[in-house]
């Protein structure tokens, strides 16, 4: 079999197509990763409001259960009101499915989270109470200058076990 010159570019195209597809799905599960390990550790050092830049775009658009959110601005503040509830969290991800169309694309990736409750001022003994949850976080991903950015995003719980942030049961 002969192999011409016209066969090579075609060839060449499409690896050049698939390499950059596997490029942007790394990239965009790098995504993923940051924020995922942000929840835990945006304010490690104290309130930190410049994280939100990293994930998310200027006009972005969050769905919680816990409430909604626009734009860029207060996302640190939304996240850390949440987050402040507790004393530490551990949010583990799995099963990226990510879905491009150009400088666009769909995210869904399931999360287990445990979220440790606060002791009471001088609390001895027992382990503080654990908030467990499962669900899935989802959205809109786009390219922007700075790199893939979540433009639109939202999670949806599953399940529930132990107090919730206010220390009554969710589900």
């Amino acid at each position: 079999m002969t192999v011409t010159i016209d066969d090579l570019r075609a060839e060449l195209t499409a690896l050049r197509g698939r390499v950059a597809e596997l490029t942007d799905r790394a990239e965009i599960s790098a995504l993923i990763d940051r924020y995922v390990t942000l929840l835990d550790t945006q304010d490690e050092n104290g309130y930190d409001e410049t994280w939100p830049p990293t994930v998310f775009t200027d006009d972005v658009l969050l769905h919680f259960p816990i409430g909604t959110h626009e734009g860029i601005d207060g996302v640190a503040r939304f996240h850390y009101e949440a987050k402040a509830r507790f004393d530490r969290t551990l949010h583990l991800s799995a099963n990226h499915a990510i879905r491009l169309d150009g400088d666009r694309g769909t995210v869904r990736f399931h999360v287990v989270a445990t979220h440790v409750h606060r002791r009471e001022a001088g609390e001895q003994g027992a382990p503080a109470a654990l908030f467990d949850i499962g669900g899935h976080y989802g959205g809109v991903v786009v390219r922007t200058s700075q790199g893939w950015r979540f433009k639109e995003w939202s999670f949806n719980l599953t399940w529930a076990d132990g107090p919730g942030p206010d220390g009554t049961p969710v589900l």
